[in-house]
């Protein structure tokens, strides 16, 4: 079958042509259906990803890790580092819509998917809770956390973690899992971020059923004040909280707040300010999201071998942790004073 050359593709062009099911295992190289499935679009040593259809009828490819979640076009953009127009000229280019010979063209066999994928189910994550130990609250308690501070951002020791109902992993005294509880959404799906801290590097560190907008911290945040923290992590949220700094963090680094998001914050406090880790990822991130937004970025000078506040604060205690933070405001002010 031919099709005629058009000037403008379109998300609806593509659907009038094929599935999105032919799409998305054309692209992944997996089978869309229920389960659970190792990441091809990563590294991944377990089965950490799973397809759910949402209201819009859109097929979400979901990676738990956080990394990743969108459809067909969305998983085309990750994987060609392209824009959403690029993206749907590879596709019809993919496909024979289209020929474009400045666009490096995919030879993998075309496979037609006639089944329809109708789970409409979101990524499930649960776990099962139990009391924390001596050495949970020990570990919490070098960053400033206290057991009282975990209770108020809902932060539980977890025994077991389940994804879509199955066991996914389980903790240990050598493997400490920690969970983020939001709540739940409209359809009832409990909303989870586990945090695994003494995961191997390959593995991932992080699980979550958050959608990416979701800010870390944010039902903790008081009405307003005269300046509020974006930094990287529930743990730095809850050990400037210790210090009696209102901070929240996004999902990732490479994320940040939506315009309505922090229209709606700087009407409550004076001055928001990014404090990223002292890395290069997060020097260049501050820089990016300074140019969007009227705000301000502070790090820790790298001559103190800390990358983030956690750090710090385990590395020097408390005291020293507060001076710095004043030192910053200091400085913070004086140059709004020039």
């Amino acid at each position: 079958m031919k099709f005629k050359l058009v000037t403008t593709i379109t998300k609806e062009y593509l659907l009038d042509r094929n599935s999105q099911e032919t799409y998305l295992t054309y692209y992944l190289g997996l089978p869309v259906k229920k389960g659970l499935f190792k990441s091809p679009l990563r590294v991944d040593q377990k089965p950490t990803c799973a397809f759910y259809r949402n209201k819009r009828g859109d097929i979400i490819f979901k990676d738990f890790n956080g990394s990743f979640s969108g459809n067909f076009i969305n998983v085309v953009m990750y994987k060609y580092n392209c824009s959403y127009h690029m993206a749907l000229k590879i596709i019809a280019n993919d496909f024979g819509y289209i020929s474009d010979p400045k666009l490096k063209k995919c030879e993998r066999p075309i496979e037609i998917v006639e089944t329809q994928f109708t789970e409409t189910k979101e990524a499930n994550i649960q776990i099962e809770a139990k009391d924390y130990t001596e050495e949970e609250l020990k570990w919490w308690e070098q960053y400033g956390v206290t057991r009282e501070i975990l209770k108020k951002f809902r932060v539980y020791s977890c025994e077991t973690v389940f994804i879509n109902g199955s066991i996914y992993t389980k903790s240990s005294k050598f493997h400490p899992i920690f969970g983020y509880y939001r709540g739940k959404n409209s359809n009832g799906t409990e909303l989870w971020r586990i945090y695994m801290p003494k995961h191997r590097r390959k593995e991932p560190r992080f699980l979550s059923n958050w959608k990416s907008v979701m800010l870390q911290g944010a039902k903790q945040l008081p009405d307003g004040g005269d300046f509020l923290v974006i930094t990287k992590s529930m743990k730095d949220v809850m050990c400037l909280y210790s210090l009696g700094i209102p901070a929240l963090a996004p999902n990732s680094e490479n994320l940040f707040l939506t315009e309505n998001q922090y229209n709606k914050l700087k009407s409550k406090f004076n001055t928001i300010i990014i404090f990223y880790d002292n890395d290069l990822a997060g020097i260049h991130n501050m820089n990016k999201f300074r140019k969007q937004f009227d705000i301000k970025c502070v790090w820790i000078p790298r001559k103190y071998g800390a990358k983030d506040i956690s750090d710090f604060y385990k590395m020097y205690g408390r005291d020293k942790t507060v001076e710095l933070v004043n030192n910053a405001l200091q400085l913070l002010n004086e140059k709004e004073i020039e």
